[in-house]
């Protein structure tokens, strides 16, 4: 399942690049019904991963796809939950931060993850066994070992709300050396599981299929991801496929500062 992922994410990020760096590709770019764009890259992307993930015979729910009714999808115990372009603000700014989000999801919870880059030919991938990053040949288990850094708060680079930046300033009381770093799409989520951050917030908007794939690899580095309200993990295929505002963040884990 894992290594079928991590294909079908990879791929999909060839299909991807194939549009971006063509100087005379059309993006295509159209408005969904939220006004959020659509553009080539991610039908493409789409069609791609559902031809590899179908022979599974495990439904999937993606961003792109067909959204079937509730009671559809609660009998669902396993299912694959797809964002195929994370980031279209960002791939049509043409910034890199963009990547193809991949999660199997069992009774509520994703238990594997992958996280392709495609711009930076970088892989990140979570599941029992641990998490991982994959650069070229060489692969790294998660958290990277580091040089000593401040206290490190990543945050949305396009979605930065009041109140995101009133619990930064919060705990800027804490750590009067608070350092800020912002970044697009799931890679926020990345950037904690690989330790280069502490905390990601988000009080602001955002869809299962947006924090699926991280949620398992930030799982699988040791971190958690929860309500920023109730403190309860998030939960997954639910009725309505919003997500709360959620903390990312690894209380177990030592760091040095």
């Amino acid at each position: 399942m894992l290594s079928l992922a991590i294909q079908a994410a990879i791929e999909a990020g060839n299909d991807i690049m194939s549009i971006y760096t063509d100087p005379s590709s059309d993006f295509g770019i159209e408005r969904k019904a939220d006004n959020s764009p659509l553009t080539r890259a991610d039908k493409a992307a789409h069609a791609r991963i559902v031809k590899l993930l179908e022979p599974t015979g495990i439904p999937v729910l993606s961003e792109e796809g067909a959204h079937l009714p509730f009671d559809t999808r609660r009998h669902w115990q396993r299912l694959w939950i797809v964002d195929p372009l994370d980031g279209t603000k960002e791939f049509i700014k043409r910034n890199g931060e963009f990547t193809v989000n991949i999660a199997l999801v069992e009774n509520g919870t994703p238990v594997m993850g992958v996280i392709y880059v495609p711009v930076s030919q970088t892989l990140y991938y979570g599941s029992a066994e641990g998490a991982f990053r994959r650069i070229g040949d060489i692969t790294e288990r998660l958290p990277l070992s580091g040089s000593p850094r401040p206290f490190t708060v990543v945050a949305s680079r396009s979605h930065l709300s009041a109140e995101t930046e009133a619990f930064i300033n919060a705990l800027r009381s804490q750590h009067p050396d608070l350092d800020l770093a912002s970044s697009g799409s799931s890679l926020k989520i990345c950037l904690v599981a690989e330790g280069k951050a502490d905390v990601y917030p988000r009080h602001a908007p955002t869809m299962e299929w947006d924090t699926a794939a991280g949620h398992a690899i930030a799982i699988a580095a040791g971190c958690e991801m929860i309500d920023a309200l109730s403190g309860e993990p998030l939960t997954y295929n639910k009725e309505d496929l919003h997500n709360p505002w959620f903390i990312v963040n690894c209380p177990l884990r030592a760091r040095k500062h």
